[in-house]
């Protein structure tokens, strides 16, 4: 019998990608060399690999790479640009946290940065 509730489902935009994602994930092929860098520098503070992660310290490398600091409205208004759904409260929290790691500082004008410790493990890695 056909059930019109399921074809719709099956048929929905979001469906298809996360099937096609799942393909893509089945090939062995986890680690997206983009982000090694970035893993990299994680491992070396004892941090785990998280998406929420990788993208906060994506946002904070191409902020320092232009000379500057941003808040967590710049991380997060960055991170929506790219369509990558995370919330404020989540990208405030990231943020705190890889500052009580050491991974970055917050300045008195409470914007973020990468600690120099950070910034040149990511750019050894990067000449790699």
């Amino acid at each position: 019998m056909y059930n019109q509730q399921q074809a719709a489902f099956a048929n929905r935009p979001e469906r298809k990608v996360r099937q096609a994602m799942a393909v893509k994930t089945d090939t062995g092929d986890n680690e997206r060399p983009g982000n090694e860098h970035i893993r990299e520098l994680l491992r070396s503070f004892g941090l785990r690999t998280s998406l929420i992660r990788l993208k906060v310290i994506d946002a904070l490398h191409v902020a320092d790479r232009n000379g500057r600091s941003i808040g967590v409205r710049g991380v997060h208004s960055q991170l929506e640009q790219l369509d990558i759904p995370l919330s404020f409260l989540s990208v405030r929290e990231v943020l705190k946290r890889l500052c009580v790691e050491g991974v970055i500082s917050m300045g008195t004008d409470k914007c973020y940065s990468l600690n120099p410790e950070a910034r040149s493990i990511l750019q050894q890695a990067n000449r790699r």
